[in-house]
């Protein structure tokens, strides 16, 4: 259970992970085998981080993350 008060983080470190390997230009396909998992998954968790910052594009999110120093 979470603290009250303490404001949960947004995103993961996976999450962060993923968005950082998108940022350096790598594929869908080339991200699942650097994170051992499926390039299913990997699209599932983007459009996760997506609806989770309200962003439409991995694109987007990437750009989120590098404005906030995350990757």
């Amino acid at each position: 259970m979470d603290a009250p008060g303490v404001p949960r983080p947004v995103l993961s470190e996976d999450d962060v992970a993923l968005l950082a390997l998108l940022a350096r230009g790598l594929s869908l396909d080339a991200v699942a085998r650097r994170l051992e998992m499926s390039e299913r998954t990997v699209r599932r968790r983007t459009r996760t981080i997506c609806d989770r910052l309200g962003v439409t594009t991995p694109i987007e999110a990437v750009v989120w993350a590098a404005r906030r120093h995350l990757i």
